[in-house]
């Protein structure tokens, strides 16, 4: 764990607290103007998701083609950007969507740099204290974002725009000069062979769509607790609301401490128990009507989701780097979970303004859960303690 990454995991922190601070800064904006309907703050967080899915096969070029500490500075640039159009009183849904364009370029760069940082040995330490710090900027950015909002959104979103250029400034003292080469050809048909190349192996099959299950439930799971509060635990308070979803990113937190001993990446197929547990805890959770009973649930759920991410995100970054270049793996891994993540933020949407029961929407999440991880691992082959496959299945 050298210098750099340290200084990687700082400018991870504060553009992570940053995009959690910016959410509930924007979904307060929305409480405030009860004109507009359920469906807003769903459609709101699908908007931040589209630009993962719209540029995915141009960001991990970008990514590869120049020094990856330029680009995470470019990266909170246009996050700070989409901030100032909130400010300006830009509609919510386009200047997030700017944000989001600017956290779909920064994902490839910070992921890619690790394996450029680190040897393999120290890749899964290095991802776990990654995740941790970014659970942890989600906890304080959370939980202070609508804290802020709620005393003075202009407040709030200055303090955002801070918190970007900060991470910006630090991102560029970052000594890595690493090019891994601007790519040759069309984007579009290089995108297709990368990720064919990349889906070649079970295991890689496996950590793409299991890290794109995981945050797909993740994000319905957040903005189903905005509904599933007020009509279950009768919270009403934006702060109170985050609170709640900060119990889940503590336990992502101590779960992602837990995987260098449970979940080596040479042992990737222990991770689809976590996330059958992650399905039965959220089910669970759909019948509890106390608050600290719904927080120890979704603590319990937020570790075993750090079981689950965590060893599949750094056997995923691991196959890409020794294969198709690290940016262009966590490019193809961000499609994947974006495309999940915009589908389920639109059905929910399309659910929340059909007036769906709270409660029934959170018994499916847990039951779809439990039957994607049994699809996307039928064909994971067993554990030997090689992580690479000699040749495609």
């Amino acid at each position: 764990m050298n210098r750099d990454i340290y200084r990687v995991l700082v400018t991870q922190f504060l553009t992570a607290f940053a995009d959690n601070a910016v959410l509930f800064t924007a979904i307060t904006m929305v409480m405030q103007h009860s004109q507009l309907g359920d469906w807003y703050i769903p459609a709101l967080q699908a908007s931040f998701l589209v630009a993962y899915v719209l540029f995915a096969p141009w960001v991990g070029r970008i990514a590869d083609a120049r020094p990856k500490r330029r680009v995470l500075f470019g990266a909170n640039v246009v996050k700070a950007a989409g901030t100032i159009m909130l400010l300006m009183h830009i509609d919510p849904l386009f200047a997030y969507a700017v944000i989001g364009l600017g956290a779909a370029t920064y994902s490839p760069a910070k992921y890619g740099i690790l394996p450029e940082l680190v040897d393999d040995q120290t890749l899964v330490k290095a991802n776990g204290w990654i995740e941790g710090s970014t659970i942890l900027a989600i906890l304080s950015g959370t939980v202070t974002g609508a804290m802020l909002a709620e005393y003075s959104v202009t407040l709030a979103l200055i303090f955002i725009i801070g918190l970007y250029i900060a991470s910006a400034l630090i991102a560029l003292t970052i000594k890595h000069q690493l090019i891994v080469g601007a790519a040759t050809g069309r984007a579009l048909q290089n995108f297709t062979r990368q990720m064919r190349g990349l889906l070649a192996t079970p295991r890689a099959r496996f950590s793409t769509l299991g890290v794109s299950l995981f945050w797909a439930a993740a994000t319905v799971l957040r903005v189903l607790l905005v509904a599933w509060a007020p009509a279950v635990l009768l919270i009403h308070s934006t702060t109170d609301i985050a609170m709640l979803t900060m119990f889940v990113a503590l336990g992502i937190a101590v779960g992602s401490l837990l995987v260098p001993r449970l979940i080596p990446m040479a042992y990737l197929r222990r991770a689809r128990l976590a996330a059958y547990v992650m399905g039965a805890v959220i089910v669970m959770l759909a019948t509890v009507d106390d608050l600290w009973t719904a927080r120890l649930a979704l603590f319990c759920a937020g570790i075993c989701g750090g079981l689950f991410v965590v060893p599949i995100n750094a056997a995923l970054q691991e196959i890409g780097f020794k294969t198709i270049g690290s940016g262009g793996a966590v490019a193809i891994q961000n499609f994947f979970e974006n495309l999940t993540m915009l589908l389920a933020s639109g059905i929910y949407s399309i659910m929340a303004g059909a007036g769906t029961d709270p409660v029934a929407t959170m018994i499916g999440l847990g039951i779809v859960v439990m039957i994607a991880t049994t699809i996307i691992s039928w064909r994971l082959p067993r554990d030997t303690g090689v992580l690479f496959e000699a040749k495609a299945d």
